[in-house]
């Protein structure tokens, strides 16, 4: 049996105490041994300090990542939804359209009435036009949008002033009479035991709204008096009459203070064209030069206003309707168009006034108003409300045709 010498290594020499039964001989203290277990220990610390910050730096890195990816897609989203707006602004529905495509809008009267009533930036009069849509989907939404409206405990001029602000009404009279009749509905739910049916509600908010015209627009010389006011809503209540102080204070209201119509997308002459019997864009051929040039019309108020902007403060030019008449007209160059004439004094000058570059308002130079539409249709429409505006005023045949309404059935139940 050979045994290991005493020139083997340090192992070796461990190896060779232990068969024999001694303790390893080493030269280290007790001190020493400590020492080097502790920097031991600390060299294994170190390196899992070091593992972990490493880790944390490749996490931070990651959460970086992720809030920069979710900011360049909120980024996003926020310029979708942006060009979603201004696209509804100039049309309604590509712009709901593209909303529902990006999927930043659901497709249901519920989400498209909350996107109408609360977001900020849409145009009101792209709302109201959005809203007065003849398809199911709309007659929906409309009524959704009304429903979000709060009028309980409210006053009509005070429910009034609320709906009439959250967009601005269209101009043709089945698109107002669908928009006021939700609104009558959802009052009278609001407010139960007001009035005696909706029909009642709904006449005495078109009396509200014109008397707000009569009192307040310039144009109209022959202001409505507290006694005309209560004389012609009479019987409006089921056949009854409503209290002369209800009626009083609605007027003193609608007197002190008029009802204040968006401005974002139209004009500051608010009084004159709340309500427009119908807006656009026509061609127009000029006075003594004959160039065509785009502008914005309004109608209302037995008048054709035009402008260069849809956002311009001003008019460019007024022409008043009163003995004009409209009719289709050939053009070699333009399709589509329609003319304004005054039948009983041809070869003279339409009374109507224009703004120049200077800003200085001067009589027009027109003989007859040549305008161009985009279509055929739109023509028709255009030549359709002209005559219209200048026979009659829309509100009053929607009030008469509810008044008669109102004493058929009072008749039938007597």
């Amino acid at each position: 049996m050979k045994y290991p010498s005493n020139t083997d290594s340090m192992g070796s020499q461990r190896k060779d105490s232990f068969l024999w039964g001694k303790a390893p001989s080493t030269t280290s203290t007790p001190s020493t041994k400590s020492q080097i277990e502790v920097n031991d220990q600390k060299h294994v610390i170190l390196d899992d300090i070091q593992k972990l910050r490493l880790e944390i730096e490749n996490m931070m890195t990651e959460i970086q990542t992720m809030e920069d990816d979710d900011e360049n897609k909120n980024v996003m989203k926020n310029k979708r939804i942006q060009c979603g707006k201004k696209k509804f602004n100039m049309d309604p529905k590509k712009g709901i359209q593209y909303l529902v495509d990006n999927n930043l809008l659901e497709w249901n009267p519920e989400a498209v009435s909350e996107f109408l009533y609360k977001e900020e930036g849409l145009h009101k009069t792209a709302i109201g036009n959005f809203l007065g849509e003849w398809e199911d989907i709309h007659l929906q939404i409309l009524q959704a949008f009304v429903d979000l409206h709060e009028f309980s405990n409210l006053n009509l001029v005070q429910a009034l002033r609320q709906f009439l602000w959250s967009f601005r009404l269209p101009g043709e009279a089945q698109k107002i009479d669908r928009m006021m009749e939700a609104f009558a509905l959802r009052y009278c739910t609001c407010n139960p035991g007001v009035f005696q049916s909706t029909d009642t509600c709904y006449i005495l908010s078109f009396a509200i709204i014109m008397l707000n015209t009569s009192l307040h627009n310039p144009n109209v010389k022959e202001k409505t008096t507290l006694e005309r006011f209560i004389n012609m809503n009479r019987g409006i209540n089921n056949g009854g009459n409503l209290p002369d102080e209800l009626l009083e204070k609605l007027y003193e209201s609608i007197k002190n203070e008029p009802f204040k119509i968006p401005e974002d997308d139209g004009n500051d002459l608010t009084h004159t064209f709340f309500n427009p019997d119908r807006e656009g864009w026509l061609l127009k051929e000029g006075g003594r030069i004959k160039t065509w040039k785009r502008r914005w019309f309004i109608l209302t108020d037995s008048c054709l206003y035009y402008f260069q902007y849809t956002t311009d403060k001003e008019p460019k030019g007024i022409i008043p309707l009163e003995n004009l008449c409209v009719r289709e007209v050939e053009d070699a160059n333009k399709q589509f168009c329609l003319e304004l004439v005054s039948p009983n004094r041809k070869g003279e000058t339409i009374k109507a006034c224009k703004t120049e570059t200077d800003g200085r308002v001067v009589m027009g130079k027109h003989q007859s108003y040549k305008l161009s539409a985009a279509s055929a249709e739109e023509r028709a429409e255009w030549i359709q409300d002209i005559r219209a505006c200048i026979t009659k005023d829309p509100f009053y045949d929607l009030v008469s045709a509810r008044k008669k309404k109102i004493i058929s059935q009072t008749e039938h139940h007597d």
